[in-house]
C-alpha cells in the first residue's frame, strides 16, 4: 500500500479528490491509500465469483445488483472501502443519502454480501475490513485467499488456499473456513453448488 497524502482527510475531501486515472483508492481512518494493482489471476477470481453470485440472485428473484464501482462508508472511523465484489440490495438504495451522487452506501441493509479477494495488502481484509464490516452489521463477508497470501493463523501451517465465510450472528462474525473440495456454504445463497477448489482454479 502507498499513502498518497500525508494528512488526514474527510470522506467529502476524499470523494472530491478521487482521480479518474484508473487507479483504485480507499480511505483508511482518514488516510488515502492506493490499492495494489490487481493481477490477472485476481481479476479472474473476481469475475468468476461475480458471475456465480449474479446467477444465484437472479434465480432467486432477489433485487440485488453488483456495481462496477461503489464505496462502503464506515461511519465510526472515517474509512471508506471499495470491495472487490459489493452486492447491493437495490430496494434499499432509496434510503441511502449518498448513493445518488457519490455511489456510496452507509447502511448494512444495503449490503447483503461483501467479498474481498486477498492480495498483498491481506491484513486489510483479515483485520480492518473484518472488524469494520462486522461493526457495520454486514450479514455476510467472504475473504477469498486463492493464493494463500494471508497469515498462518488464517491459512494454516503450512499455508493453504483458503476461503473464509463470515456470518453475522448476534452482532459477531462466525467464521467458517473452506479448502480444497469443500463445498462453499453461503447463508445467503444456500443453493450455491461450488467448491473452494473451483474458485481457486478460476484464477488460471
Amino acid at each position: 500500500m502507498t499513502q498518497t497524502l500525508p494528512k488526514l482527510v474527510t470522506f467529502e475531501q476524499f470523494i472530491e479528490w478521487y482521480p479518474s486515472n484508473g487507479e483504485r483508492y480507499e480511505l483508511h481512518k482518514g488516510v488515502i491509500v492506493e490499492m495494489p494493482p490487481p493481477t490477472g489471476e485476481h481479476e479472474n477470481v473476481v469475475g468468476f465469483l461475480a458471475a456465480q453470485i449474479t446467477l444465484q440472485f437472479l434465480q432467486m428473484g432477489l433485487p440485488f445488483r453488483i456495481p462496477k464501482t461503489a464505496f462502503v462508508k464506515i461511519q465510526s472511523n472515517n474509512s471508506t472501502y471499495s470491495p472487490d465484489i459489493l452486492l447491493l440490495n437495490h430496494a434499499n438504495l432509496v434510503n441511502e443519502p449518498l448513493w445518488s451522487k457519490q455511489s456510496t452506501v452507509i447502511q448494512a441493509a444495503s449490503i447483503p454480501l461483501a467479498v474481498e479477494v486477498v492480495s498483498t495488502n491481506w491484513r486489510d481484509d483479515y483485520y480492518d475490513k473484518f472488524r469494520d464490516y462486522e461493526e457495520m452489521g454486514i450479514s455476510e463477508y467472504w475473504i477469498v485467499d486463492y493464493a494463500a497470501i494471508g497469515g498462518k493463523r488464517f491459512t494454516g501451517n503450512p499455508k493453504q488456499k483458503t476461503i473464509t465465510i463470515c456470518e453475522l450472528v448476534d452482532g459477531d462474525y462466525q467464521m467458517t473456513v473452506f479448502r480444497g473440495n469443500d463445498f462453499i456454504a453461503s447463508p445467503l445463497f444456500p443453493q450455491l453448488n461450488l467448491t473452494a477448489q473451483q474458485i481457486f482454479d478460476s484464477a488460471l
